[in-house]
């Protein structure tokens, strides 16, 4: 028997906003909401295949390149595509000290996360 990941937790500075952004990128739902903190996942609730998403509130902003980082793949749509989706959500081009010939796009989130669009689409 093995471990798996059910949840990732996340501070963040506004964890309504951040969530909020999330929940459109990953099509996810709020699970639940307590003391400033905000889980989202699948429609299907906890325990699913997808981990759910934890925000809890921090003081300081994040600073500094992530040492983790998310991966995305768009589901319904080709990579241009879900770049722009991303980008009028809120997403903003992050440098983390690629070369430009990649085949994924590097983005952070409202709050500087960042993550990475990838050119693969899955179902």
């Amino acid at each position: 028997m093995a471990s798996r990941i059910s949840e990732l937790v996340i501070p963040s500075q506004d964890p309504q906003r951040l969530a909020a952004f999330w929940c459109e990128v990953l099509d996810f739902v709020v699970l639940s909401t307590e003391e400033g903190t905000v889980e989202i996942g699948p429609r299907e609730g906890f325990g699913g295949l997808q981990p759910t998403l934890f925000f809890l509130p921090a003081a300081e902003p994040k600073t500094g390149q992530l040492r983790m980082h998310f991966d995305v793949n768009a589901t319904d749509r080709d990579q241009d595509a879900e770049l722009e989706r991303l980008l009028k959500l809120g997403a903003r081009p992050a440098d983390v000290g690629q070369r430009g010939d990649e085949s994924w796009h590097v983005l952070a989130d409202p709050e500087g996360n960042e993550f990475c669009l990838l050119s693969g689409r899955l179902s």
